[in-house]
């Protein structure tokens, strides 16, 4: 039986890994401890998930109790972005081993501290980057391992978050780069994990371009400048089209999303946490639109694009090679976008001939169905059966981050970055 223990007991850690452990893999895992800042999501797991009722919690400043306690073999750590890096170090100071969310931390010189750390432990880090995991996404790596488009040359990789799932970023404490690294990391990290692993190659150098064009006071549809409103008490609710475009005047509105569970957490009062501070505020500090181009280690070449206010979500992607072209596009949410979607494929092209089209077969689950397949790896270990590397390791993580370090630094400083001088140490870094 592995014992578990839980660093922040989020949306995500709750949904992700919690119930998953006690329900579908409760014969060979048992979650033995529970820690977050805020005594008020102990009672709301409680409440969702009965069989925690029992399980000690803890406050952040007893983490060395609880491993002493509870004596886990695995920490998991699924807080505020900002602390991962505190929980993992301690974690592998006790010799545990480690699964984390993603961003494994929210920048290149704290994932130099892991990685450091993680070669004087016993311990082992593991990243969960669910995206891999999708049928898409594995089927897109298993094409490429085939060599049916020979050296990759170039990969155009385009995300698009709607309005709801967008906006909320500006509502949350992601607006804050100290918290969060920005969306370049919070975001994007999963983006450029998921090419790095496409590719099997380490990027090298950044350079691009980006800006606050939805949101902040600057906005040309912010109606009204006023700093320090919310959604629910706000007086110009009307007049702002995001508010208007998923809630009704009486806001019985129903919208899902896998992050953003609004209503309950303004139901429960957590502390000092409000998912509706107005997207309009001139304290907003990230940027919402990217444009990227980075090149790897083997030549391979990423022109890369992500935009937080679109009326739809999902992506566009081509990888190009020496004998061919692969290209997808997938929408998410598609109860949120207010036309007909197509039902996504792959299509290859060779170089000279036929084109095929590949229907992959989908599975249920988040992320695409991703979710289920990490968890058995996660909760069950690697399976064993699979050709191909798959789960991340800090590496994955570190490379994952420091790129997307290097995105707003590139985008502050107007010029290329070098990963390796960020991961390294060498280069100042402006905070």
């Amino acid at each position: 039986m592995k014992k578990f223990a839980v660093c922040g007991v989020s949306k995500r850690a709750i949904g992700m890994f919690m119930e998953p452990m006690l329900k579908r893999f409760s014969d060979s895992c048992q979650l033995v401890g529970m820690l977050d800042v805020d005594s008020k999501r102990f009672e709301v797991c409680k409440e969702q998930l009965p069989s925690t009722r029992d399980v000690p919690v803890f406050k952040p400043g007893e983490f060395d109790r609880m491993v002493a306690e509870t004596n886990p073999d695995v920490v998991i750590v699924a807080s505020r972005d900002d602390t991962h890096v505190t929980y993992i170090i301690n974690a592998l100071r006790h010799g545990l081993d480690v699964v984390t969310e993603k961003p494994m931390a929210t920048t290149a010189a704290d994932c130099r501290r892991i990685m450091d750390e993680e070669e004087r432990s016993q311990g082992k880090v593991t990243v969960t980057f669910n995206y891999r995991y999708s049928p898409y996404h594995t089927k897109i790596k298993e094409l490429m391992l085939s060599g049916k488009i020979g050296r990759v040359t170039s990969v155009d990789l385009n995300w698009y978050i709607d309005t709801y799932h967008g906006s909320s970023y500006f509502q949350r404490w992601n607006r804050q780069r100290d918290l969060s690294g920005g969306l370049s990391i919070h975001k994007s990290s999963h983006h450029f994990d998921l090419v790095n692993w496409w590719l099997d190659q380490k990027p090298v150098e950044v350079f691009s371009f980006g800006a606050t064009n939805y949101y902040g006071s600057e906005s040309p549809l912010n109606p009204k400048r006023e700093n320090g409103r919310y959604c629910a008490t706000c007086d110009v609710q009307s007049d702002c089209s995001y508010y208007t475009r998923w809630n009704t005047r009486s806001n019985s509105a129903s919208v899902q999303d896998d992050h953003i569970d609004s209503d309950l957490s303004r139901r429960n009062g957590y502390t000092d946490y409000r998912p509706d501070q107005c997207i309009f505020d001139s304290t907003i500090e990230i940027e919402d639109t990217y444009t990227a181009t980075v090149r790897y280690e083997q030549g391979a070449l990423l022109s890369y694009s992500i935009n937080f206010s679109l009326p739809y979500e999902g992506y566009r992607l081509a990888i190009n090679g020496t004998k061919g072209r692969l290209e997808t596009a997938e929408y998410h949410a598609p109860s949120r976008v207010p036309f007909p979607t197509p039902t996504q494929t792959i299509d290859y092209f060779p170089l000279f001939g036929s084109k095929e089209t590949i229907h992959v077969v989908e599975r249920e689950g988040g992320h695409g169905g991703g979710d289920p397949v990490l968890q058995e790896d996660i909760f069950l270990g690697v399976d064993p059966g699979r050709p191909y590397p798959i789960l991340s390791g800090s590496q994955d993580g570190a490379y994952a981050v420091t790129t997307g370090e290097a995105v707003w630094k590139s985008v502050k400083e107007k010029q290329s970055i070098f990963i390796e001088d960020l991961l390294s140490g060498q280069r100042l870094v402006n905070s």
